[in-house]
């Protein structure tokens, strides 16, 4: 009887042990499936997560069984589901030295005690794990879930900014999540982004839920999240354009080598061809014009300018005051300055509408831009009043004026013919002296 009792009894802890492998097992399995589920939601890696849990389990451990003078580490394998627990302390110098963070601290000679051969600047690893092992309290395990909560969080903040700092400078869809004012918030998909009005095109209207193209400008780390701040009138939105409307440019074989922008109302760009056998300015334009009027569609309309690069600085020039017929250039080195003449009848084309035009060439070329109209010999003149408005073209005062008192003499004033009583004040001819 007795003998089957203890057989009954072997049998039973038989049992016992296999249901506790069973259930580690199958505690192992859940941790693992959480772990990967996690990793994959919110993009952070599986020994970031578990080192979140070995902080959550020293902060339980520190509430339950710690003291104040213990650096609580905690080493957790997900295998066997088993914890490690060591105080950990960096050796000083001296115990002066040890007292300011007792915590974290500890002197060389009490660390000589623990490790013979410590030295300044060891790490001194204490095992402190409980023989009987441990069991959290309920105070203790919350504890351990804010923890490991406010850990994700600031991992999930730090992998949006690093993934959107990662994305400054370059195009994004969004959704116009709200609008406050003039200030408009868009939705990134996993963050949010601020359009203040001097990143606006002037004249645009944002509606809620209305799908916009934005350039990610500046990316800065915040309590709650990354701060995104979006653009629509940053030149390099016209850049990105372009570089998604065309091939060429986005293989490299056309390059945009400098951009200058009014957005809403003109943009000049110049393209350059690191191919032979390449039209860098067809290919931006594309068949019928369809590249381009794309990009124009996308920023409203807006005009936009292509020209040719040149390392000439005076054909670049040129081709920046297009579609103005360009005389001569001549260039100041030291002051930076281009004096560029063009016929009198170009000179409006030239200087644009409120300057305009020469304003964007002296952004596109970083040459400081004055144009004088000039007059060539035998041609009849024929000069274009200036516009009203002020330029930032320096026009010559002498040549409009000139031009004004030809145009005068020329129209104004009528030819008086003699009547038939008059005697012609002119000298008679030779003939008419003869007869």
């Amino acid at each position: 009887m007795i003998t089957q009792i203890n057989a009954e009894s072997g049998h039973q802890r038989k049992i016992r042990v296999a249901i506790r492998v069973i259930s580690a097992e199958s505690m192992n399995e859940q941790l693992e499936q959480a772990l990967e589920q996690i990793a994959e939601e919110k993009g952070i890696s599986r020994e970031e997560l578990l080192s979140m849990i070995e902080a959550s389990l020293a902060a339980a451990f520190r509430k339950d069984y710690g003291t104040k003078d213990q650096n609580i580490m905690v080493e957790f394998d997900p295998e066997t589901m088993g914890t490690k627990v060591y105080d950990v302390k960096t050796v000083v110098e001296t115990t002066t030295e040890a007292e300011e963070d007792p915590q974290k601290l500890v002197d060389l000679e009490s660390a000589q005690t623990l490790k013979k051969k410590a030295k300044v600047g060891d790490e001194i690893r204490t095992n402190i794990t409980p023989k009987t092992g441990t069991s959290y309290g309920r105070i203790a395990a919350q504890t351990a879930k804010q923890v490991i909560i406010q850990k994700l969080r600031e991992a999930e903040r730090n992998v949006q900014f690093s993934d959107f700092k990662a994305k400054e400078r370059t195009l994004q869809n969004g959704i116009v999540q709200r609008v406050e004012g003039d200030t408009v918030l868009v939705d990134l998909g996993k963050a949010t982004g601020v359009l203040f009005p001097s990143e606006q095109i002037r004249g645009e209207r944002y509606t809620i839920g209305q799908r916009v193209k934005v350039l990610i400008l500046h990316v800065e780390p915040a309590t709650k999240g990354p701060k995104i701040t979006l653009s629509r009138s940053h030149p390099d939105m016209v850049r990105k354009l372009f570089e998604l409307e065309v091939p060429e440019i986005y293989n490299g074989s056309v390059e945009i080598k400098a951009v200058a922008r009014e957005a809403g109302s003109r943009s000049k760009i110049a393209v350059s061809s690191n191919q032979d056998g390449i039209d860098p300015i067809g290919s931006c334009v594309g068949q019928k014009g369809s590249r381009v009027q794309t990009v124009m569609a996308e920023l409203g309309g807006e005009k936009i300018d292509i020209i040719e690069w040149s390392d000439d600085q005076v054909k670049f020039i040129a081709n920046a005051l297009s579609p103005a017929k360009i005389l001569n250039v001549q260039l100041d080195d030291d002051t930076k300055e281009a004096k560029v003449g063009v016929l009198e009848e170009q000179l409006s084309l030239a200087i644009g509408k409120a300057g305009q035009n020469v304003r964007l060439a002296a952004r596109l070329t970083g040459w400081k831009i004055d144009i004088n109209g000039e007059k060539i010999a035998g041609a009849e003149p024929k000069v274009e009043q200036p516009a009203a408005e002020s330029t930032s073209a320096d026009v010559s005062a002498e040549a409009l004026a000139k031009a004004e008192a030809t145009e005068d003499k020329s129209a104004d004033q009528p030819v008086e013919q003699p009547s038939a009583d008059e005697k012609p004040t002119t000298e008679p001819t030779a003939e008419t002296s003869n007869s």
